[in-house]
């Protein structure tokens, strides 16, 4: 039965820095993820407004945007402190 490599003897592995590029990617994204988040609610919000005849759940989708876009950078955030 072959056995498995030992992942530990990687020189690649044993460096605990990460490459920069990786780490200005990842905070980029959190940088884009709220105004994205909110933009497409407010999109959403005002088509909804536009179909129903409304003129109110601009500001719901405004809202539901933020709140999304908070709760994923969070996410995020979480997942990175984990990650070191």
């Amino acid at each position: 039965m072959p056995e498995k490599p030992n992942l530990e003897s990687d020189p690649s592995s044993n460096s605990k820095k990460k490459d920069p590029v990786v780490s200005l990617a990842r905070y980029s994204e959190i940088g884009f993820i709220i105004p994205a988040a909110i933009l497409l609610g407010f999109f959403l919000g005002k088509l909804a407004d536009y179909w129903l005849h409304t003129k109110w759940l601009y500001l719901a989708g405004l809202l539901f945007g933020a709140v999304v876009g908070f709760w994923q950078m969070i996410r995020m955030a979480m997942g990175a402190s984990k990650d070191e």
